[in-house]
């Protein structure tokens, strides 16, 4: 090969990948208030966890802060895709504010399942991870005491419901579906009255872009994941792609993060996105690709997405 050959690279692009339905809408939510109430717009937690989705949205006028006491009462509030505790609604219709709740309707499934369960004096056990906003979320739908967390098999052991024979248990939408597997097979040998949810807890693009990295890792050198490394969904879907058989996946926010030695004489690569990973960023890893390497890309298709989520009355009247 001369030096100015590129080696060739076979890139396995998975589908589906990036942007689910949900994140679609809660951007959708936004860019909406912003045409409706001219900026500026608040909006409580980032809306998706990209921050190149969340610099756009800034960049249009959108305020992101932490906490409800951050906005003015005056302004049109937000909530995040991955939904919010009971109280802060609650705040927010106290102080007569504007709000509009963007939290994906596959969350508000959960937390209304949680909701029927306490009904009839269930205790929730809730598997996911401990400080992400949408467990912060689903726990805080009911009162203190009423959602206990489990974010792996040993804390199953270590939990100590009220009535081992009145339980229930939720899930976070963007967990493994195949350590959540082994999370719910130990609840049920140490809680066998347990109930459980009618349908999967864990969201369809989880599973789906999961599906896809399975059939990508084991005839890929290495998997690339695009997305944020606060974001639950890109982060399982590295680990995924390690437990089925790749050797080498690694996560990156955008091109210039990827780390080239890594990849350093491989002949094919695996490429997909989290479920709030934007397309340009896909395609910037893919033109990056392309600079390095005499490409060929094969798409791996594992399912088909025509989900689509309207977005609140609120945003559809006229002024």
């Amino acid at each position: 090969m001369t030096a100015t050959e590129k080696p060739p690279l076979t890139l396995f692009l998975a589908a589906p990948r990036g942007f689910c339905a949900g994140v679609d809408r809660a951007i959708k939510i936004v860019e909406m208030a912003l045409e409706k109430w001219s900026a500026p717009v608040y909006v409580r937690h980032e809306i998706v966890h990209n921050r190149y989705v969340v610099d756009g949205l800034r960049a249009k006028g959108a305020v992101f802060v932490e906490e409800l006491e951050e906005c003015p009462d005056d302004r049109p509030v937000i909530f995040s895709a991955h939904g919010v505790p009971k109280t802060v609604p609650d705040e927010a219709s106290r102080r007569e504010m504007l709000f509009v709740d963007a939290t994906c309707p596959l969350v508000s499934k959960v937390h209304m399942e949680a909701g029927r369960h306490h009904e009839k004096g269930l205790q929730i056990i809730m598997i996911g991870h401990a400080g992400h906003p949408e467990t912060i979320g689903t726990m805080g739908q009911l009162p203190a005491g009423e959602v206990l967390l489990v974010e792996n098999v040993a804390d199953v052991a270590n939990v100590t419901p009220r009535d081992p024979q009145r339980l229930a248990f939720v899930t976070q939408t963007t967990l493994s579906v195949d350590d959540t597997i082994d999370i719910v097979a130990a609840l049920q040998m140490r809680f066998p009255a347990i109930v459980g949810p009618h349908k999967e807890d864990i969201c369809y693009a989880t599973t789906n872009r999961q599906e896809s990295v399975k059939a990508i890792a084991p005839k890929a050198d290495a998997i690339l994941v695009v997305g944020a490394p606060n974001s639950s969904n890109s982060k399982r879907l590295v680990d995924v792609g390690r437990n089925a058989g790749c050797r080498y996946a690694q996560l990156v926010e955008r091109a210039d993060d990827i780390d080239w030695r890594a990849l350093e004489g491989i002949s094919s690569l695996g490429l997909t996105a989290g479920a709030s990973a934007p397309d340009v960023l896909i395609e910037e890893v893919i033109q990056a690709c392309r600079d390095r390497f005499d490409l060929t890309i094969e798409t791996v298709e594992t399912a088909r997405e025509n989900v689509e989520f309207k977005v609140p009355r609120v945003l559809r009247e006229p002024v």
